[in-house]
């Protein structure tokens, strides 16, 4: 049904939905999915902020490239503030903030702009994912810890899919019954001759629904990482699990509209003060330290903690089998690509 080329030469896509039900569609979807997942993960909601000043270690750098859309503060001397890029680590210090025990935790509606973004039908410039964390104890820093997160999130995915069924019938649901889980390390091995979103294609259309552990860290055969993670938030690093690293991973499920891989979650269990300490170094950050997210961790005045973000307009797309990404949020995009999707019957908001 997809159109774009970068991604298909299939042609004759009609949206399930029209405009004004597609809104009436996104609202639920949003509404309903964060009620769930709050009980399922035990979170509550709070206020996250849109930017953070300049030199705290608080904003995110994601791969490691990306620039952040900075300003000046007129009213504050002209001090430098960033729009966040994501809010893993401000999130760590509201866990403080609101005094967090294991066991609860956090959720808030993050808003960004990501002005390095390549543009396509699955990626835009603005960003909007349900942010969340949640304190755990020493003992729960495990694999199997973060396997039985993982299921109550696709639990909570599973629900809003059945629900979008009732009340739109010709949208069937497809998710299978179970998530698939795979260490980053098997999969290559498993496909050596791929590129990890090769990968990601292969093992996806195989179960359905994707788990892959262990996203940050260089893997043995092509000695590259299945993709970038930051190097003081996610640990990649540590060793846990039948000789594998990592703690962290990322939920993927197959679009059957692009017939590709589809993210909507990356997460995972946040780094100890070893962790941070190791990733540093072997990142060449170790300037960080006394940054004041850092100094807070290695001073242990912040929880333990794991939590992500699961991308609300990816999950909204998924779920209504829209085609691109500007069907179900409003940005900017280039002019060809708002023509070209208007001549296959894709309409951006």
């Amino acid at each position: 049904m997809l159109v774009i080329e970068k991604e298909t030469k299939k042609v004759g896509y009609k949206s399930f939905l029209g405009k004004r039900e597609t809104e009436e569609a996104i609202h639920f979807i949003k509404s309903y999915f964060s009620d769930k997942l709050a009980k399922e993960l035990h979170l509550f909601k709070t206020t996250a902020p849109l930017f953070v000043r300049v030199g705290t270690g608080i904003n995110d750098d994601l791969n490691g490239v990306e620039s952040p859309v900075s300003f000046t503060v007129k009213s504050d001397s002209r001090s430098s503030a960033v729009i966040v890029h994501s809010l893993a680590k401000w999130k760590r210090m509201a866990l403080a903030r609101y005094g967090c025990k294991p066991g609860e935790g956090i959720y808030t509606d993050m808003r960004a702009i990501r002005a390095d973004e390549e543009l396509d039908p699955i990626h835009s410039l603005y960003v909007d994912q349900w942010d969340w964390e949640r304190v755990l104890t020493k003992e729960e820093r495990s694999i199997e810890f973060l396997k039985m997160i993982v299921r109550k999130i696709y639990r909570s995915i599973k629900s809003v899919e059945r629900e979008v069924e009732r009340l739109y019938p010709h949208i069937i649901s497809m998710l299978p019954d179970d998530i698939h889980f795979i260490h980053s390390e098997e999969l290559e091995s498993m496909y050596p001759g791929l590129s990890p979103k090769e990968r990601e294609h292969e093992i996806c259309k195989k179960h359905g629904a994707v788990f892959i552990i262990g996203i940050g860290g260089s893997l043995p055969i092509g000695g590259m990482p299945h993709d970038g993670r930051a190097s003081d938030y996610d640990d990649w690093s540590t060793q846990t699990y039948k000789g594998f690293k990592g703690l962290n991973g990322d939920i993927l499920v197959w679009n059957p509209v692009l017939s590709i891989a589809f993210e909507l979650s990356s997460m995972g269990i946040r780094v100890d003060k070893d962790a941070l300490e190791y990733q540093l170094k072997i990142c060449g950050h170790e300037d960080r330290k006394k940054l004041l997210f850092h100094s807070m961790l290695f001073s242990d005045e912040l929880p333990l903690s794991i939590g992500g973000g699961i991308g609300q307009s990816r999950l909204c797309m998924y779920l209504l089998r829209k085609a691109h990404i500007g069907e179900v949020q409003a940005s900017v995009w280039p002019e060809r690509m708002i023509e070209d999707c208007a001549s296959k019957n894709i309409w951006l908001l």
